[in-house]
C-alpha cells in the first residue's frame, strides 16, 4: 500500500521497511500494520488535536508533569510552540504508561519508540499469526469469564500500584489472544495521584469490564470491585498481590442534619455567652 506521510520518515530512517496495510482507524489514531526488518510490528499514528474526537482530553491531562518550565509556560499560554509541547505531552504519556505497567507485569504491547507522532509496538496475535480480536468480538463460557474478569482485576491493581488509571479501559481496548486480555490505547493515562478525576475514572474503567464479562457470568453484575479497590488505595493499604473479594459496604447512615445544626446553634450561644462574660467583666 502506500506509505502514509506520517510514516515516511520512520523508513527514511530505517526503523521501518514497509507498511502492509491499515489495521484500524480510531478516535485518536489510525494504527498501521508494518514490516522491521524480519519482524511484524504495528505503527500507531496519532491524529492531530484538530481531528481527535477524544471528549474531555484535558480532564487526562490533569496532574502530568512538564520538567521543561519554559514548555510548561507555552503550554498554558496555548501558543504554536505550546500547542506542539501538548502534543508530544499526550503522545508519549503512552509510551510512559506502557513502560511502566509493562515492567509491573500488566500485559500490554511492547513500545518500541515514539518517533514525531508514531508509536511503534508490539502486533498482538494469535498463535496462527493473525491479529489478535477486541475482546468485544469473543465469546466466552461462564468459566473463562470468570477467570479474565478476575486477570483484569488484578492487572488494574497492578497499575494502580505504580501511580496509573488507565481511562478508557473497555472491552474495545482490550485484546486477546491465546493467553489471555491484553491491555491497549493508553494516551489518556492518568496519574492516579495527582489527577481529582482518577477516582471516577478508575470506577468507569472496573466497572466496563463488570458489564462485558457480566454478559457471561451474570454474578459479576453485584460486585463492587471498583469501590473496594479505591478504598484499599486511599487507605495505603492495596498491593499487586492483593486478593480483592468484589464486595464492599457503603456507609449508609444519613446525618442527622438537624442534630448537626443543634450543635452549630449550641456553640454559637456558648460563645456568645462567653463574650458577654468576658465585656461584663471588662466593665
Amino acid at each position: 500500500m502506500k506509505t502514509p506521510k506520517r510514516i515516511q520518515p520512520l523508513i527514511s530512517d530505517g526503523l521501518v521497511d514497509e507498511v502492509l496495510r491499515q489495521l484500524m482507524s480510531g478516535k485518536e489514531a489510525t494504527v498501521y500494520v508494518v514490516r522491521c526488518g524480519s519482524e511484524i510490528r504495528c505503527a500507531k499514528v496519532y491524529k492531530d488535536a484538530a481531528k481527535r474526537s477524544f471528549k474531555k482530553a484535558v480532564n487526562y491531562q490533569e496532574g502530568r508533569k512538564v520538567r521543561n518550565s519554559r514548555r510548561a509556560r507555552a503550554m498554558e499560554k496555548g501558543s504554536k510552540f505550546g500547542r506542539k509541547q501538548q502534543e508530544e505531552t499526550w503522545q508519549n504519556a503512552e509510551v510512559d504508561a506502557l513502560y511502566k505497567v509493562s515492567h509491573a507485569g500488566v500485559r500490554v504491547p511492547q513500545p518500541y519508540g515514539c518517533f514525531d507522532g508514531v508509536l511503534l509496538m508490539e502486533l498482538i496475535t494469535d498463535d496462527e499469526g493473525q491479529v489478535a480480536p477486541r475482546l468485544n468480538d469473543v465469546s466466552m463460557s461462564e468459566e473463562q469469564a470468570l477467570e479474565d474478569h478476575a486477570l483484569m482485576m488484578q492487572y488494574i491493581v497492578m497499575m494502580l500500584c505504580v501511580g496509573i488509571v488507565h481511562g478508557d479501559l473497555s472491552e474495545f481496548n482490550v485484546l486477546v489472544d491465546d493467553y489471555g486480555p491484553v491491555i491497549i490505547d493508553m494516551p489518556q493515562a492518568v496519574d492516579a495521584a495527582a489527577n481529582n478525576h482518577a477516582e471516577s475514572m478508575l470506577a468507569r474503567d472496573v466497572n466496563n469490564m463488570r458489564g462485558y464479562y457480566g454478559l457471561f457470568a451474570p454474578q459479576l453484575l453485584n460486585t463492587q470491585y471498583a469501590k473496594e479497590i479505591w478504598e484499599l488505595y486511599e487507605n495505603g493499604e492495596l498491593q499487586p498481590d492483593t486478593e480483592l473479594t468484589g464486595l464492599f459496604e457503603d456507609d449508609d447512615e444519613a446525618a442527622d442534619v438537624d442534630s448537626v445544626l443543634d450543635e452549630i446553634k449550641a456553640a454559637f450561644e456558648e460563645e456568645q455567652e462567653r463574650l458577654e462574660r468576658i465585656r461584663e467583666a471588662e466593665e
